[in-house]
């Protein structure tokens, strides 16, 4: 299956688990294999972010694709650039804020244990 870029949909999702500012979540594939529930392109413009949350029965994946920002880990931060990765498994917690001046660009995928 292909999926044409005109055909995917973005949603804006403002105060995203609790975050600031508008999160663009564009749904990448729209029928997923049963354990994938979630693959995603994100975009948050500069200042805006995903609150801190946690995941149960699931895993998040996040690959930065651009901009620079900073991530919570469980009670652990960290700064994030292009190329970085973040894997977040149940029982976990994370959320991730753009610190830079310019849109932060994540790919995220969610899979189900």
């Amino acid at each position: 299956m292909t999926i044409q870029k005109q055909d995917m949909t973005m949603t804006p999702m403002e105060k995203m688990r609790g975050g600031n500012g508008i999160v663009e979540l564009t749904q990448l594939i729209p029928e997923r294999p049963e354990r994938l529930k979630a693959f995603n392109h994100v975009r948050l413009a500069p200042g805006c972010s995903i609150g801190f949350h946690s995941h149960e029965g699931e895993t998040e994946i996040y690959y930065f694709m651009s901009g620079n920002g900073r991530v919570r880990d469980d009670d652990m931060f960290y700064n994030v650039k292009p190329g970085d990765a973040m894997c977040t498994p149940s029982g976990h917690s994370h959320g991730v804020e753009n610190t830079g001046n310019e849109d932060m660009e994540i790919i995220a995928a969610i899979i189900l244990d």
